[in-house]
């Protein structure tokens, strides 16, 4: 059953994702339109579920949603779902997407999920653009939770929202910054994922249960599971980045070390000042030379150590999400979902 309770729910997020988009779909914008319905991965060579990606925000949210409604059974005799927070699912979608058509434009990424970034195709400044569009449907998809629900939950579920958006953009800053510094240790890589990557999974988690009606203590602690979720997802997306099979995430491996980011397992590598450190301050990483640093890398437990900060993270979001106790079929399935991310391979 929890199989059927994810597809339809998938298929209800993608529905109201077009729904939203469409607001674009006008004469003289037809053009604009297809740029966000390619980034979304809906057209364009390459279209498909591979493109569009896995949305796990909007999913985590849902499930949020029904695993509060399960349990919380004041509600239950209201004609209320998962269906009506389906709006604010998409927003975090879209939220998602803006900030990753701007990742590939300050990150220089020339591929997205396998096909070419919104900017490679239609240049940076168009592409800017679109990125805007989303931010501001985003906002708008938010807003439409009032044809379900009271103003001030409405406006509570914006403002969680609004102020992860201020979190990205800080998650954002650091990361950028952080590449021109040679001074960085592992402690200031944690408040940069917190904003760049936690911000959102604690927002799509927090809304979820408050829109599930859940109490505020129950509500800060779907949040709390949220937010180290998303410190162990993006240690995996570390791991990924330097030695993930490229086939799978549809992403150059090679980036991250080409591009200096300074990453949980180059961090660690470099505080262990070993023959990894003293390449890596002699300057930037060639592609060529890639397979020999990642081994390097490896070899001196960076990988490892990543590795184990990763299962960390997951065993404090799961500790987390066991006190928040969630109920039935949704809550089986975030259980699922949480397992599944820590395990993944692209």
């Amino acid at each position: 059953m929890t199989a059927n309770l994810q597809q339809s729910m998938l298929e209800a997020i993608e529905t109201e994702l077009k729904r939203q988009v469409s607001r674009l779909d006008q004469p003289h914008t037809k053009p604009f339109h297809e740029m966000l319905m390619y980034h979304m991965g809906w057209t364009g060579e390459g279209a498909g579920a591979q493109a569009a990606g896995k949305r796990i925000r909007p999913l985590l949210t849902l499930l949020s949603v029904a695993s509060v409604f399960d349990g919380n059974k004041e509600k239950k005799s209201n004609n209320m779902n998962w269906l009506h927070a389906v709006s604010i699912a998409a927003s975090i979608e879209l939220v998602h997407n803006f900030s990753l058509v701007h990742d590939d434009i300050q990150d220089n990424s020339e591929l997205r999920r396998g096909r070419k970034t919104a900017w490679v195709k239609w240049g940076a400044p168009m592409a800017i653009n679109v990125g805007d569009a989303l931010f501001v449907i985003a906002n708008q998809a938010a807003l439409d939770l009032k044809e379900h629900y009271p103003a001030d939950m409405v406006v509570r579920a914006a403002s969680i929202l609004n102020g992860c958006c201020l979190e990205l953009t800080q998650g954002q800053y650091m990361d950028m910054s952080y590449e021109e510094r040679t001074d960085l240790v592992i402690d200031d890589y944690w408040p940069m994922i917190g904003g760049k990557t936690s911000a959102l999974l604690s927002a799509c988690t927090q809304i979820g249960a408050l829109i599930g009606y859940a109490q505020d203590e129950k509500i800060e602690l779907y949040r709390l599971f949220g937010y180290h979720l998303g410190l162990a997802f993006q240690v995996q997306d570390d791991i990924l980045g330097i030695w993930g099979d490229e086939a799978l995430t549809g992403k150059s491996a090679a980036s991250d070390l080409v591009e200096g980011k300074n990453s949980l397992p180059v961090l660690f590598g470099l505080e262990k000042n070993a023959e990894f450190a003293k390449g890596w301050r002699q300057g930037p990483i060639l592609p060529n030379e890639v397979g020999a640093v990642a081994k390097l890398l490896e070899t001196e437990g960076s990988k490892a150590y990543a590795e184990m900060k990763s299962e960390e993270e997951t065993q404090k979001a799961l500790g987390y999400l066991q006190q928040a106790n969630p109920q039935g079929e949704a809550g089986a399935a975030i259980l699922g979902l949480a397992n599944m991310l820590l395990k993944r391979k692209q």
